[in-house]
């Protein structure tokens, strides 16, 4: 482990592979280079004190290069115990003199020890995979609220939180809910949580998935991913919801959709896209065939009822990397994944660069806008403004040499007017 006021990083010598790979992914992400190639001309972040809590990762790095080319003084600190690449941890702090507190693999006391780390550093803007930052001033370092001027989310799980926050009142400064944006949902967490996952599912177990029942709990835009992707490597997909359009959504996408419990009892790979608490309970471990694989895709490992499991279970062992396996009483075997963790950046590398790449973006931009309006900003969750968001659309399809129609002044004067008619 190597430690200094640097920050917190398991071994400083990976970092020339780190770099390696963080220049990797920049090839993957050419909206973003357009963003930090203006970025360090215009500086519009000079001076500005930043904390994030990410997943440290390649692609987070790239964000983190173009945020400090804009000027900002930034820190990092890992979202989740178990989502950091240590090469790239060593990298930032090395290579590119980014202050970072990541271990892969910390535990709960490190993982809170590295945030109050970071908060430390008396941000004015926070940066959130998860909200944990955010929850954290709230409820540990309220002294600092006075100077922040706002952050941004990234994740489904906090907006949720963040949107709790905000009904109940006390949330005590603006936050952008990047995650909301166009160019975030409907890619990132479609296209990217869908391959990563199944990426994670493959190389944890080295399973084959076609002919497999994989069953889905959650059919936002993430579960629509891995049902989407499952279902083309050839599984049969069972989708679980409790809201009934996104269901009848699930029914016309050609997916069988039952009760969770039910579902348990025909599941082979089991995967959480929830955002919510004990989605898998007992009643459905208790339903589980031979060999159930069972993960979870959203933030924080609360969808799984693991304290249930752990109480059931007869015996543990880990039989491979990311893998415990649990013993019933009546001999059945079930498998954890990645302790319950988000899967694919547990036991995988998280979504590719090129998803990412209009993630990052929104935050890019997003913490430029926050830093222009923030006066103008109740202490609410806004989403980016949709001209931002299209403008990213259309730097990706440029970037893709894809080209696309355009208006008329004739036709945009028809959709414009109400007076033509039959």
């Amino acid at each position: 482990m190597t430690t200094s006021i640097h920050g917190d990083v398991k071994d400083i010598t990976l970092s020339a592979r780190g770099k390696s790979r963080i220049e990797w992914a920049a090839k993957e992400m050419p909206v973003l280079r357009l963003i930090r190639e203006r970025f360090e001309k215009d500086k519009p972040l000079a001076g500005i004190r930043m904390s994030g809590c990410l997943h440290i990762t390649t692609e987070t790095a790239n964000l983190a290069i173009t945020l400090k080319a804009g000027g900002a003084d930034l820190v990092l600190c890992a979202s989740n115990p178990l989502s950091t690449q240590d090469d790239v941890a060593a990298a930032l702090v090395h290579e590119y003199g980014i202050p970072t507190f990541a271990i892969k693999g910390e535990d709960e006391a490190t993982y809170y020890r590295h945030i109050n780390a970071v908060l430390d550093h008396k941000p004015q803007m926070t940066m959130d995979d998860g909200c944990d930052l955010v929850s954290t001033i709230h409820s540990k370092r309220p002294e600092l609220i006075a100077t922040i001027i706002g952050g941004m989310e990234e994740t489904t799980t906090g907006v949720i939180r963040l949107k709790s926050m905000e009904k109940d009142g006390v949330l005590k400064f603006p936050v952008l809910a990047v995650n909301d944006s166009d160019t975030k949902h409907m890619f990132d967490n479609r296209y990217g949580t869908g391959q990563s996952v199944l990426d994670a599912i493959i190389r944890s177990t080295n399973i084959l998935i076609a002919g497999r029942t994989v069953v889905v709990f959650g059919y936002g835009w993430c579960g629509r991913g891995v049902a989407s992707r499952a279902h083309g490597m050839g599984a049969n997909v069972i989708v679980t919801e409790i809201d009934a359009t996104r269901a009848l959504e699930a029914v016309m996408d050609g997916y069988r959709v039952m009760p969770g419990v039910e579902a348990a009892k025909y599941g082979d790979i089991f995967v959480t896209v929830t955002g919510n608490v004990n989605v898998i309970d007992q009643q459905h471990f208790d339903n589980m065939k031979e060999g159930a694989l069972i993960s979870n895709a959203g933030h924080f490992n609360d969808e799984i009822n693991i304290p249930a499991l752990e109480k059931m279970a007869t015996a543990k062992r880990r039989v491979r990397d990311f893998v415990d396996e649990y013993t019933y009483s009546d001999g059945r075997h079930v498998h954890l994944l990645a302790e319950g963790r988000l899967v694919n950046l547990s036991a995988a590398e998280g979504h590719p660069a090129s998803v990412m790449d209009m993630s990052f973006a929104n935050q890019a931009l997003g913490s430029e806008y926050m830093l222009t309006n923030a006066k103008q900003m109740q202490a609410k969750v806004y989403t980016i403004p949709s001209d931002m968001d299209k403008e990213i659309a259309r730097l990706k399809l440029h970037a893709m040499g894809i080209r696309i129609d355009t208006l008329t002044p004739e036709q945009d004067k028809y959709l414009n007017s109400w007076e033509s008619g039959t």
